[in-house]
C-alpha cells in the first residue's frame, strides 16, 4: 500500500512531523542531528547553546567555556574523512584542518542547512525532566533554562559533548607545589617559556602539548602510565587515515586490519618500547601525532612510565629518577557531565551512561543522546551522521525499539565487551568499535526499510 494514498498513514505522518524537538548544544553533533531532523520533515527544532558561538569545542576561546581547543590544535583525521557526507570542505583547506577551519566549516554547515536561525544562543539548559503529562507511548519533556524559562518538547536530543569537565587526579593536583593545570585549560606555549614541565598522559592532547612546549622548555617530561601506539599523520605524503580507512571494510578481518596498522606504524615510527613507551597490550583510544616522535628521538621530550611520589616541586618517577618541575599539565581525560538531567532520570555511574546503541535510555522514551562515545577509528562527524539517520528513522516510525529488558541486556553485553578488550580506565568506558557499530546502525535501518516496503 502506498503511504500517500492511505489517509490514516498520512495523518499519522503529519502528526509525527509536528513534534517539537529540543537539541542541547550547537557543536558538530547538535548541528548534525538538527540538520537531519529538518530534512526528515521535523520542522519544529530548537537548538539551545549556552554561549554565543556555533561549533562547540572547535571554537577557540569559546565563551561557553566548554572548549578545550588550544591554538595549535588540528583534527586527527584528514579533511576528506572528517567532513559530513553532503557538505565537503573547501579544497583550499589544509589536509588536517585546524580549529579555525573547523569553526568556519561548521558555521557554513549550519547556514547551508537552515539550522542557524533555529539556534537560541546564551541559553543554558538547567533542567530536563519528563513533564507531568509524560506517557511512554506519548512522551513529553520539560526543558528549563537557567533564566527560568520553561518550554515543553516532544523529544529532547542531548548533544552537549563529554570533553568539558576535566578529570583531575588528586595526588597530582594536591601534592604538587608548582603550577598545576589540566590540559583543558592549556591554550598556547608562551606562558611556559623557560619552565620545566611535566605532562601526565599520552593521549592526543598530551602529545600535542608536549610538542608545543618542548622547544621552549629546558626540560619536558611526558608520563605515559599506559602502553601506547602513536600513529603518524602522514605516510608517503598522504594522510595516514587515507590508507587505514581502506582497511575498515566488512570483508577485512579485524585481526588482519590491526596487524597491518601496527606494522605500518612500526615501519614509520619503530618500536614504541625503543622510544621509551610501554608496549600496547590492550585496545585503547587511538593516539596520533605528526611531530612528537622526532621530539622524543631528539630528547626534547623525555618519556617516563609513572610517578612514585611528589614532594613540593620534586617529582619522583617509577624508574628511580627525580627532578624539580615548575609546571604540571594533567592530560588525564574528562568526566561525563549531565548537570541538567536529574540522576534519577539518567544516572552517570563509573563515568558511563547506560544507553541502548549509545543513544537511548531504556527507561525513558523521547530522550536521545548523540556523540556520547569515543570512536576507535572513524571521524566523529561520520558517527554523528549515522546516529542522526538512526534517530530520524526511529522517529519516522521506520524502526521500533526493543523492550526495555532487551535494551538493558544489550547494554550489559556492550559493557562486558569493553571491559574485556579495552584498557580499564574511566576514559574507555564509552569506547566504541566504530566499524561494527556503524554497520549495526545501517543494517537496522536497511532491514526496517525493506520490511516497510514489503508491508506497503
Amino acid at each position: 500500500m502506498d503511504t500517500l494514498s492511505d489517509p490514516h498513514l498520512m495523518a499519522e505522518q503529519r502528526s509525527k512531523t509536528r513534534r517539537r524537538f529540543a537539541v542541547i548544544g550547537a557543536g558538530a553533533a547538535g548541528l548534525c542531528i538538527a540538520k537531519y531532523l529538518i530534512q526528515s520533515g521535523f520542522d519544529d527544532v530548537t537548538v539551545f547553546e549556552i554561549g554565543t558561538q556555533i561549533g562547540g569545542l572547535w571554537c577557540y576561546r569559546n565563551d561557553s567555556e566548554r572548549s578545550a581547543a588550544y591554538r595549535t590544535l588540528h583534527i586527527n583525521t584528514a579533511r576528506n574523512v572528517t567532513n559530513f557526507n553532503d557538505f565537503k570542505f573547501d579544497e583550499q583547506v589544509q589536509l588536517f584542518p585546524d580549529h579555525w577551519d573547523m569553526h568556519r566549516y561548521l558555521k557554513a554547515y549550519a547556514d547551508h542547512f537552515d539550522v542557524s536561525r533555529r539556534i537560541k544562543f546564551k541559553s543554558r539548559v538547567a533542567d530536563v525532566r519528563p513533564s507531568e503529562r509524560y506517557r511512554p507511548e506519548a512522551p513529553e519533556w520539560q526543558v528549563t533554562l537557567e533564566d527560568g524559562q520553561v518550554e515543553i518538547f516532544d523529544r529532547v536530543v542531548v548533544a552537549s559533548g563529554h570533553l568539558s569537565v576535566p578529570m583531575h587526579v588528586p595526588e597530582f593536583r594536591d601534592n604538587f607545589a608548582g603550577q598545576y593545570l589540566h590540559s583543558h585549560d592549556y591554550r598556547q606555549p608562551e606562558p611556559f617559556v623557560g619552565k620545566k614541565i611535566c605532562i601526565i598522559g599520552v593521549g592526543n592532547s598530551a602529545c600535542d602539548i608536549a610538542s608545543d612546549v618542548c622547544v621552549l622548555s629546558p626540560r619536558t617530561v611526558i608520563v605515559a602510565r599506559s602502553g601506547v601506539m602513536i600513529a603518524p599523520k602522514l605516510i608517503f605524503g598522504r594522510p595516514f587515515t587515507d590508507v587505514t580507512m581502506h582497511l575498515y571494510k566488512p570483508w577485512v578481518p579485524d585481526r588482519l586490519r590491526r596487524w597491518i596498522i601496527k606494522t605500518l606504524v612500526h615501519i614509520l615510527h619503530g618500536r614504541m618500547s625503543d622510544l621509551g613507551f610501554k608496549p600496547l597490550t590492550e585496545r585503547a583510544h587511538p593516539t596520533t601525532s605528526a611531530v612528537l616522535i622526532p621530539h622524543v628521538a631528539y630528547r626534547r621530550v623525555i618519556v617516563k612510565h609513572g610517578i612514585r611520589k611528589i614532594e613540593g616541586k620534586r617529582i619522583f618517577f617509577s624508574d628511580g629518577s627525580s627532578d624539580e618541575f615548575d609546571v604540571m599539565i594533567a592530560a588525564t581525560g574528562y568526566l561525563i557531565d549531565l548537570p541538567f538531567i536529574p540522576p534519577s532520570i539518567v544516572p552517570v555511574v563509573d563515568n558511563s551512561v547506560d544507553l541502548y546503541k549509545r543513544m537511548c535510555s531504556p527507561e525513558w522514551n523521547g530522550l536521545y543522546f548523540i556523540g556520547l562515545l569515543n570512536s576507535t577509528a572513524h571521524a566523529l562527524n561520520m558517527i554523528f551522521e549515522y546516529q542522526s539517520r538512526w534517530i530520524c528513522a526511529l522517529e519516522r516510525g521506520q524502526l521500533d525499539l526493543p523492550s526495555p529488558d532487551e535494551m538493558r541486556s544489550e547494554i550489559e553485553a556492550k559493557k562486558r565487551y569493553v571491559k574485556k578488550y579495552f584498557r580499564n580506565s574511566p576514559r574507555h568506558t564509552i569506547e566504541e568499535e566504530s566499524l561494527p557499530y556503524l554497520q549495526d546502525l545501517d543494517r537496522q535501518i536497511r532491514i526496517a526499510g525493506k520490511r516497510r516496503a514489503t508491508v506497503n
